[in-house]
C-alpha cells in the first residue's frame, strides 16, 4: 500500500488506551496497524490492518513487520503500548515472570524500534511514543518488575531519541497514572479504586482517550515537531502530591 495518508502502528491495540488511540487516529485520518495478542473485534477500521500476535516473542515480532512491510512501504508513527503486569511481591516474582515482563514491555520495544526504523525512514523521518508508566518515577508494591520495565523504558527512550535523530525521527515517553482500563480494574476493587482516585489532585481517574490525546500530540509533528528524548506525565497530578499531603 502506497498511500499519501499517513500510518500509524499500534502495539497493544485490543487495551483499553491502544482501543482509544486507534479510535482517535482513525478519526484523524491516519491509517491505523493494530498488534496484539488478544483479538480486536469487527470494530477495527476496515481501512486498517490487524494483527494478532505476541510481539514478546522476537520470531513472531520480526513476522508482524513482514506483514506490515507487505501492507505499507512506510510508516508516520509507531506506539509502543503492549504491557504485561504481574503483581506480587519482588521475593515471590519468579525469574520466569520477570523475564516475561521484560520481554514484553522492554525488549519489544528495543527490537520494534529496529524493524520500525527503515519504513520510519521511508517517510524521511517521523516519531515514536513508548507508554511507559507512573511506576517509572514513583512505584507501590507488588509491582516491581512492571516498575523496572518502564522505567528502563525511559532511559531507552533517551538513547533512541539521541541516535534517531540523524534521520528525523522523534522519540517520546507518555506516563500515563490511573486510567480506567482493563489492565487497572483487573487488579483493584471499587473501595481500592475510589482510593486511587482520591489520590489524585483532580479526584478521579483518567479516561483512556485522555491519555490517546497526549499520544497523537507526541506523534503528529504539527505540535511536538522540536521535542525528542522527553516524557510527559498524565496522572492527574497524582505525582505532584507529598505522600503525607
Amino acid at each position: 500500500m502506497k498511500t499519501n495518508q499517513r500510518v500509524l502502528l499500534i502495539t497493544g491495540a485490543a487495551g483499553g488506551i491502544g482501543r482509544a488511540t486507534v479510535e482517535l487516529f482513525n478519526e484523524k485520518g491516519w491509517v491505523v496497524i493494530g498488534v496484539d495478542r488478544k483479538p480486536y473485534g469487527s470494530s477495527f477500521p476496515p481501512s486498517g490492518l490487524f494483527i494478532e500476535t505476541d510481539i514478546s516473542d522476537p520470531a513472531r515480532l520480526e513476522d508482524t513487520y513482514d506483514i506490515v512491510k507487505k501492507f505499507t512501504d512506510s510508516l508516520d508513527a509507531v506506539v509502543n503500548n503492549a504491557a504485561l503486569q504481574v503483581v506480587k511481591p519482588l521475593l515471590k516474582t519468579t525469574v520466569e515472570e520477570w523475564d516475561a515482563v521484560m520481554a514484553s514491555n522492554l525488549r519489544s520495544v528495543f527490537l520494534g524500534a529496529k524493524l520500525a526504523y527503515p519504513l520510519l525512514k521511508n517517510r524521511d523521518g517521523g516519531a515514536i511514543v513508548n507508554v511507559s508508566s507512573v511506576h517509572a518515577i514513583a512505584t507501590s508494591t507488588g509491582v516491581g518488575s512492571y516498575a523496572a520495565s518502564k522505567g528502563g523504558l525511559l532511559a531507552l527512550t533517551r538513547s533512541m531519541a539521541i541516535e534517531f535523530a540523524q534521520d528525523n525521527i522523534r522519540v517520546n515517553a507518555i506516563l500515563p497514572g490511573a486510567v480506567d482500563t482493563p489492565m487497572l480494574l483487573a487488579h483493584l476493587d471499587q473501595f481500592r479504586l475510589e482510593n486511587l482516585a482520591r489520590k489524585t489532585v483532580n479526584g478521579r481517574i483518567g479516561l483512556p482517550a485522555e491519555v490517546a490525546y497526549v499520544i497523537y500530540f507526541l506523534a503528529d509533528e504539527e505540535q511536538s515537531s522540536f521535542m525528542t528524548g522527553q516524557s510527559i506525565v498524565v496522572d492527574g497530578g497524582a505525582t505532584a502530591k507529598l505522600s503525607t499531603e
